[in-house]
């Protein structure tokens, strides 16, 4: 049996403000296209469908067009896909019934029973050949919140070992079903030890919390194949080539920009074989100018010199301006904006830098010190840290202005 492995898809999610309905439709007639030629047996889609957990209308309509094509193309194929933690569990299932006529699984929910006990039955998904014999065992996890994994109180980490211990009940279940010549594979949408991360997956760290990673040794020795999200960069985990995170199909930073976005394909007997990795086209370019900070003035004869606009804007590529600035320039948009009138591209972040100040050590300041501070005071420290200058005399004039204005209103 063939399986491919996406995972991260974020539909609906914005680049900088700007909308990416065109790189995902692009993506999904790709995908599409892909399980076709490469004659694929089953799709695991290892979480986050959607950017939001209250996707818009289109975004909704763009998945279900995706799932009915998918079907059409290859009415055998089978598709398992598990909630991530930016999709809604239980919004994500809501088709669940109607979908598993058409051998589409979708695990969001880590159901319990009337004892409160976890059903690790709902969380196995069998995956048959074409003779309609089970060839393989699927352990379909979702993103686990608090009270979705065992509670552990004995141990070091209670995330760690929680869910450490869910996945082992749930591949114990599985083993107790197998049979000769089946495997067993997972997939989970997590956060694992070692997993080298990108720009925008620091981000998701607010979510997760800084102890909630989960070790490659969670998932059993007899596991063949890990489909794993969450991490938006392709990597295997462990030094072990069958625990693997397929990465988000588009970019989602500029951190991103030399970096080549993939599908995994591999087979299955009882053994995996055949694992390779798929790069997904471009579909929108990102692009920095300069490549390095430099002086504004510098960066605005760039800028003059990129091309006029040639296609439709949903092709231009993204851009970064990245600028070295002395101190504040209130204009500095507008500037670069103009700048850019009539060029084939859209303007999507600036990245501003200042000259460090290396002669200043870090000032470290007591409880007790900052409440002898002034407003004025810190307003300084922070300017001169930031812009490693002085404040201007008309600055420091309006600032004190403004507190003077605060403090009246204040008594």
């Amino acid at each position: 049996m063939k399986i491919l492995h996406t995972a991260d898809w974020h539909i609906g999610q914005l680049f900088h403000e700007y909308d990416r309905t065109h790189e995902h439709l692009q993506f999904l007639n790709w995908l599409i296209t892909t399980l076709a030629e490469k004659k694929i047996d089953v799709l695991l889609i290892s979480g986050d469908i959607f950017d939001h957990s209250n996707p818009a209308a289109t975004s909704i309509k763009m998945f279900y067009k995706f799932l009915n094509q998918a079907i059409k193309a290859n009415p055998a194929i089978q598709i398992v896909i598990t909630a991530g933690n930016h999709d809604s569990a239980s919004r994500l299932e809501s088709p669940k019934p109607l979908l598993e006529s058409s051998n589409i699984h979708i695990i969001g929910l880590v159901e319990k029973n009337t004892e409160g006990a976890i059903d690790y039955e709902k969380l196995i998904i069998p995956i048959h050949d074409a003779l309609g014999e089970i060839k393989v065992w699927c352990l379909a996890v979702p993103f686990l919140r608090m009270g979705d994994y065992p509670s552990i109180t004995d141990g070091n980490n209670p995330y760690t070992d929680g869910v450490t211990a869910l996945y082992n009940e749930t591949f114990e279940c599985a083993k107790s079903k197998k049979q000769k010549g089946q495997a067993i594979i997972a997939m989970g949408h997590l956060h694992t030890h070692q997993a080298e991360i990108t720009e925008l997956d620091k981000t998701e760290r607010l979510i997760m919390g800084g102890v909630e990673c989960v070790p490659a040794s969670a998932f059993h020795e007899e596991i063949k194949y890990v489909a794993l999200g969450h991490i938006h960069k392709a990597q295997r985990i462990g030094g072990k080539e069958h625990i693997r995170y397929s990465g988000s199909p588009l970019p989602m930073s500029f951190s991103e920009l030399n970096y080549k976005h993939q599908v995994i394909i591999f087979e299955i007997d009882e053994e995996i074989s055949n694992l390779e990795s798929v790069e997904i086209p471009l579909f929108v370019k990102l692009q920095r100018v300069p490549l390095t900070n430099k002086p504004l003035d510098d960066v605005l004869i760039l800028l003059e010199q990129l091309p006029d606009m040639e296609t439709s804007i949903e092709q231009a590529p993204y851009l970064e301006v990245r600028v070295l600035l002395e101190g504040p320039e209130p204009a500095l948009r507008h500037k670069v904006e103009t700048a850019l009138t009539g060029k084939h591209i859209r303007l999507a972040k600036i990245d501003v830098k200042y000259p460090n100040s290396s002669s200043k050590d870090t000032e470290f300041i007591s409880p007790e010190k900052l409440n002898e501070l002034q407003p004025i005071d810190v307003f300084s420290k922070i300017y001169q840290s930031k812009f490693s200058t002085e404040v201007p005399e008309l600055m420091m004039q309006l600032f004190q202005e403004v507190a003077q204005e605060v403090n009246q209103k204040e008594e």
